[in-house]
């Protein structure tokens, strides 16, 4: 154990103890220090689970630091260099953009599942400076660079430790290095996952394929994914592959926002016993709110969390409307939510070009302004590593009581996307704000209608999802109003830099 397990409570530290075992069984030996050379032994599959506030992800970033000690290589969405014999790695991994950002803010270099199931193929000429600044081989020599751009390529990466920005720093474009992508052809060593309750079998299984060793970390109070209702994949793992744990208490001031969520556990407690629970947390706490109204300044980067489809639609479009936005078109700094990528097959590499940037389904979006061509937006991806982006668009307008949405500009193929000023809470899942409004009304529905999800009621997995996506403050709005915006919608908290050329290239080249 290492000196660090000081910090863990009890069922940490036998969580620890059981993954190291699991981990030297696969010869990665942490107590002594040493990893031996991969030998092909037995798959095995591991979960730690446990509520919001268990200690999940210390867990995860003290395992991730231990390996690390040891000289596991580290596979992220930056530069993979070529794979060294008797290597052993590390990929740490999570289902969308917004929860990779959130381990990375805590130091723990997480990427996305999907930039590790599809891999980049490099220009060869370009590799060799990946490679040197990588530390493998002398300064090589590069047609069209000079000594002084390979340099700046240097300092840049002793700076952020990234071969992307490095390049970028010569003067190369993401499309000058990358050539295409392919789907990985060889199985990697350890894969570490967060919110792995967001998990479909398909997902699962691309990742058994991977992973001789997968350790998945998921909260098993979180609602099952839409195409896998009332279960997941880390629930019929055999006894002692499924480690749980408790809440951690480490001071005396309680998280209030984790005592509501905990409290959502009572099997007595009644919506109208909760909702009093949170008016008396809010006399006590500043950082829980009973919201009166919906606040429009927030909506622009915190989503308003609501259950119905019907509620999100009608928020959106009482949002749009308090900013004056025209129907026939977006203002700078409206959200958006990512809804996949509409590309025919012959335009594989493409749709993989901006899946690798940040546009997968669910991604949150902020519209910057039209692009160079009519159809193409600028736009700011949360929690992308490089968050700019300029991409053919296809953006849908929803409206109450009609069908098809209204489309106030769009290309003739690209990423498409909803209006985010709300989302349901089934969507914010592997999400975190420091601020949510959670839409109250919503919930009461659903405590009314009796539904059950995998034995609990339906309204409190969703009150436990909306109100753990809160890191600092917790709003329950409790009535249908929406406050006027203070000011205009604004951009200049994304700090947009131009655009590299390379994406915007690649997008508006002829399909």
């Amino acid at each position: 154990m290492s000196s660090t397990a000081v910090t863990f409570s009890d069922d940490q530290a036998e969580a620890y103890d059981t993954i190291s075992d699991a981990l030297e069984s696969a010869g990665v030996f942490l107590g002594d220090g040493y990893a031996a050379p991969p030998s092909g032994g037995k798959d095995q599959v591991l979960a730690v689970v446990g509520k919001a506030g268990s200690g999940k992800t210390l867990l995860l970033a003290k395992m991730y630091e231990a390996l690390s000690e040891i000289g596991i290589d580290v596979i992220s969405g930056d530069y993979e260099g070529r794979k060294k014999k008797d290597r052993r790695t590390l990929a740490i991994l999570a289902p969308t953009n917004k929860a990779a950002s959130v381990l990375r803010t805590r130091g723990v270099p997480a990427t996305t599942i999907h930039r590790i199931l599809y891999t980049p193929v490099y220009d060869p000429e370009y590799e060799k400076i990946a490679e040197w600044l990588a530390g493998n081989g002398e300064m090589p020599e590069v047609e069209g660079l000079t000594d002084e751009a390979l340099e700046r390529a240097r300092r840049q990466y002793e700076d952020s430790k990234s071969v992307f920005a490095a390049l970028a720093a010569a003067g190369l474009r993401g499309s000058d290095f990358i050539t295409g992508w392919k789907r990985r052809e060889d199985p990697l060593d350890i894969g570490f996952v967060d919110e792995a309750s967001m998990l479909d079998e398909k997902q699962y299984n691309d990742l058994r394929e991977i992973f001789p060793t997968l350790l998945m970390f998921g909260d098993p109070a979180q609602l099952a994914p839409v195409n896998q209702p009332g279960g997941m994949v880390f629930d019929d793992l055999p006894k002692g592959r499924k480690l749980t744990l408790n809440r951690v208490h480490r001071q005396a001031d309680d998280n209030p926002i984790l005592d509501l969520a905990h409290a959502l556990a009572d099997p007595a407690l009644e919506f109208h016993d909760f909702e009093r629970m949170v008016s008396e947390a809010a006399q006590k706490d500043e950082r829980v709110v009973l919201g009166q109204r919906v606040e429009a300044d927030l909506m622009a980067r915190s989503p308003v969390l609501v259950w119905r489809n019907n509620t999100r639609v009608r928020l959106i479009q009482a949002f749009r409307a308090a900013y004056g936005a025209p129907e026939e078109e977006l203002l700078p700094g409206e959200p958006l939510i990512c809804d996949g990528i509409e590309l025919p097959m012959k335009h594989r590499k493409k749709r993989l070009d901006l899946e690798a940037r940040g546009l997968i389904k669910g991604a949150q979006v902020v519209y910057l302004g039209p692009g160079r061509k009519p159809g193409f937006s600028r736009l700011h991806v949360f929690g992308a590593e490089d968050p700019q982006v300029s991409a053919a668009s296809i953006v849908k307008i929803e409206k109450p009581d009609e069908e098809e949405p209204f489309i106030p500009f769009a290309a003739r193929m690209g990423a498409t996307f909803l209006h985010g000023a709300a989302v349901t809470i089934h969507k914010a899942q592997g999400s975190q704000w420091d601020t949510v409004q959670v839409f109250a009304p919503d919930i009461f529905v659903a405590a009314r209608m009796n539904r059950q999800e995998a034995g609990i009621p339906l309204w409190k997995r969703l009150a436990y999802v909306a109100i753990t996506r809160a890191s600092e403050r917790l709003i329950w709005v409790v009535r249908n109003r929406l406050a006027k915006p203070t000011g205009p919608l604004v951009i200049d908290d994304l700090k947009p830099k131009e655009v590299p050329l390379t994406l915007e290239a690649q997008s508006e080249a002829p399909l």
